[in-house]
């Protein structure tokens, strides 16, 4: 969508604190999974939505820990709801559900059974992990496997070291999201997953049909490909968030994590947003002709 005087207004987000902040609609759709009080021990201080806020914030900023605003709860605390989180689960299971919710508002079933495949080689940092070399992209890092959904939803995805091949690192990949959307049927990718070794292993365990989406030939120079787009589409609105600029985690679970939350971020704001535009236009539809014309303002 261009930038318009139209547009604009839409993802104008100046009113908030920060910009990182999610609006009321976004948190309403947050706040059923956040983690419950406990029961025991003392009394909770920490508002769970500002938790949520400053995991967003470093999300988008990039900031270190330690270097976390003060308006902010302490980053111990955020770091425990962090781990909390990542650890429970708890970010697979919203971020599916939002993805059944953004495909229900396409007008789409909620069960997806097509996707796009790809994966994204960044560097890592002296944290440590695993790691590799990828020859094909030059880069010593890790590599971001994701699938989406033909509207560029993520589906799932797995962290491994950039020296796996793609076709290697797919049937891990395809195997966990069809945990999470088992009508998951057929898989467009490119090249890099051509081959009777991955057609085989899908064949195996009765997985998804595999079609490659090739360049044309002669074609040079950049070209949108045929439904590869959308997963690269998907990277770019990943890109977004400045703590995925490199990977900058010790754990593969922490790498996992940022990308979900990331995920989770773009999906609410799509989902707020439509949501807001569809009352919108329904109060306009209710109003009829008490709707004065533009021409008599």
């Amino acid at each position: 969508m261009p930038w318009t005087e139209i547009t604009r207004p839409d993802y104008d987000r100046r009113g908030l604190r920060y910009a990182s902040d999610c609006t009321d609609a976004e948190w309403a759709l947050i706040k059923p999974f956040m983690p419950e009080r406990s029961k025991v021990g003392r009394p909770h201080r920490t508002r769970l939505r500002a938790v949520w806020d400053a995991i967003q914030y470093i999300a988008a900023t990039g900031y270190q820990w330690a270097m976390l605003p003060r308006d902010f709860p302490p980053f111990t605390t955020v770091q425990y709801y962090f781990y909390r989180l990542r650890d429970s689960g708890v970010l697979d299971v919203l971020n599916d559900a939002l993805v059944g919710a953004s495909r229900l508002l396409e007008g789409r079933d909620a069960a997806p059974t097509a996707g796009v495949i790809d994966s994204q080689s960044v560097k890592t940092t002296e944290s440590g992990g695993p790691r590799g070399f990828d020859a094909g992209k030059k880069t010593k890092g890790r590599k971001r496997h994701i699938v989406t959904d033909t509207d560029g939803n993520l589906l799932g995805l797995v962290t491994h070291a950039a020296a796996l091949q793609d076709r290697d690192g797919a049937p891990e990949v395809i195997s966990q999201v069809l945990e999470g959307h088992p009508t998951l049927a057929h898989i467009f990718a490119d090249g890099g997953y051509s081959g009777d070794k991955l057609r085989s292993a899908m064949a195996a365990s009765d997985g998804p049909t595999i079609e490659i989406v090739k360049r044309l030939p002669g074609v040079t120079g950049f070209v949108v490909i045929a439904r590869r787009w959308v997963v690269e589409r998907t990277f770019a609105w990943l890109g977004r968030c400045r703590r995925l600029a490199k990977d900058w985690e010790a754990s593969i679970a922490s790498a996992d994590a940022w990308i979900l939350i990331t995920a989770i971020r773009r999906s609410t704001r799509h989902i707020a947003r439509r949501t807001a535009l569809e009352l919108l236009f329904r109060l306009l539809e209710d109003c009829g002709d008490w709707i004065v014309p533009a021409e008599r303002l």
